[in-house]
C-alpha cells in the first residue's frame, strides 16, 4: 500500500514530520513521532520489527550521545532546558537528554519510513517529471545506482582472484589490510565506467535543452490526497494532545 503512493507526497509528508520533531522539545511528541511511522511500516509495508530495531541502531547511538552528554557534561543547550524544565520529567538535564535522545530516534524512523516504502528509480523519475529535476542529473544518479552494485561485485571477484592465486580460502569479512588493498583498483574501475556512462549518455542526445519523454513517472492519485491527509491529521491530532 505505501510503495504505491507517489514518492514527493511521502517526501513532503516526511518533510513536515521531520521540522515538527526537530521543533518540538516534548518527549511524549517525539515518541509519537516514533510510533506512527514505525506502527504504519509494521502494519502497512508488513516490515518485521527486528528489521527496524536493527536499522535504528545508528540512530540509537547517535542519541545516546546526546544523552551522555546532556547527563555527564551539561553542555546542552539554553532553549532546550527551558523547554525541559516545563515537561513532565524531573530533572532538567535529565528531561533535555531524554528528549534530544527521543528526537534521534524520531528523525531516523521517519527517513526509515520513507527509504524502505520508496523505490529509488521511481524517485528519481517523479523528481523529473514534476519537480523539475534535470534530465542530466537524473540519469546521473541512475548510473549512480547501477555503479554500487557492480562496485560490490566487482570487489568480490578481485578477492576471489586473489584467494585462488595465493592458494588460501576467502574470509568471509575481508581485513583492514585487504580493504585498503582494493581501494585504488575500485577507485580506477569506477573512473573507468564514469567515463564510459558519460559517453554513452553523451552519445545519446542527452543535452539540456532538447525535451525528452519520462517513461514510467509515478502520477499522483486520490489515495495520495488520503494519505497527505491522514499523516497531517494525525500529526496535528498530536500537537492537541501535547497543549492539553
Amino acid at each position: 500500500m505505501l510503495t504505491s503512493l507517489n514518492p514527493l507526497s511521502k517526501l513532503m509528508v516526511c518533510c513536515i514530520w521531520l521540522v515538527a520533531a526537530v521543533l518540538v522539545f516534548d518527549p511524549r511528541f517525539q515518541l509519537a513521532a516514533i510510533l506512527a511511522p514505525a506502527l504504519a511500516l509494521v502494519v502497512l509495508h508488513r516490515t518485521s520489527p527486528l528489521v527496524l530495531l536493527a536499522l535504528m541502531v545508528p540512530f540509537a547511538l547517535f542519541g545516546f550521545g546526546f544523552l551522555t552528554t546532556s547527563l555527564l557534561f551539561r553542555q546542552e543547550s539554553d532553549f532546550a532546558l527551558r523547554m525541559a524544565r516545563e515537561s513532565v520529567l524531573a530533572s532538567p538535564e535529565f528531561s533535555a537528554g531524554v528528549t534530544l535522545f527521543l528526537r534521534a530516534l524520531a528523525c531516523g524512523m521517519i527517513s526509515l519510513f520513507f527509504a524502505l516504502t520508496t523505490d529509488p528509480g521511481l524517485f528519481v523519475r517523479a523528481l523529473m517529471r514534476h519537480a523539475g529535476l534535470p534530465p542530466r542529473i537524473g540519469y546521473s544518479l541512475f548510473a549512480a545506482m547501477q555503479l554500487v552494485p557492480d562496485l560490490a561485485g566487482e570487489a568480490q571477484q578481485m578477492r576471489l582472484a586473489r584467494a585462488m592465486k595465493s592458494g588460501r580460502r576467502l574470509r568471509r569479512i575481508p581485513g583492514p589490510f585487504e580493504l585498503v588493498s582494493l581501494v585504488i583498483p575500485l577507485l580506477a574501475f569506477a573512473i573507468r565506467r564514469a567515463g564510459r556512462t558519460a559517453i554513452a549518455m553523451e552519445a545519446r542526445g542527452l543535452s539540456p535543452d532538447g525535451p525528452r519523454t519520462i517513461m514510467n513517472a509515478p502520477a499522483f492519485h486520490g489515495r495520495d490526497g488520503v494519505f497527505v491527509a491522514l499523516a497531517l491529521g494525525v500529526l496535528g491530532g498530536c500537537g492537541v494532545v501535547m497543549t492539553m
